[in-house]
């Protein structure tokens, strides 16, 4: 089993989450933390850095089972569509240093 999580670990791991990782926009970078996406995240990858389950296949799993509304809710698109490979490649980097 990986590292037990507090709720300020949580914060920390959140908080690192939306600094560094954005989804993209017309090529606008809208980072998780300004969309206010980025604690629910860190509470969905927390679980799996606690059961030291973090791959790259948990991880796209629990990006794909986000659903983003967009257009007032006219349209909704999983996480996992709006995040680029790059700041997917970032939040693996963030998501190791937990573990």
């Amino acid at each position: 089993m990986g590292r037990s999580f507090t709720s300020k670990d949580i914060e920390d791991l959140a908080a690192d989450i939306g600094r560094d990782v954005y989804i993209d926009v017309a090529k606008w970078h809208l980072f998780l933390s300004d969309a206010h996406l980025h604690t629910v995240l860190a509470e969905k990858l927390a679980v799996l850095i606690e059961d030291d389950d973090i791959s790259d296949d948990t991880v796209q799993t629990v990006l794909k089972s986000i659903l983003i509304p967009l257009g007032g809710g006219k349209k909704e698109l999983f996480l996992i569509d709006l995040v680029p490979v790059q700041a997917q490649v970032a939040l693996m980097d963030i998501l190791e240093e937990y573990q």
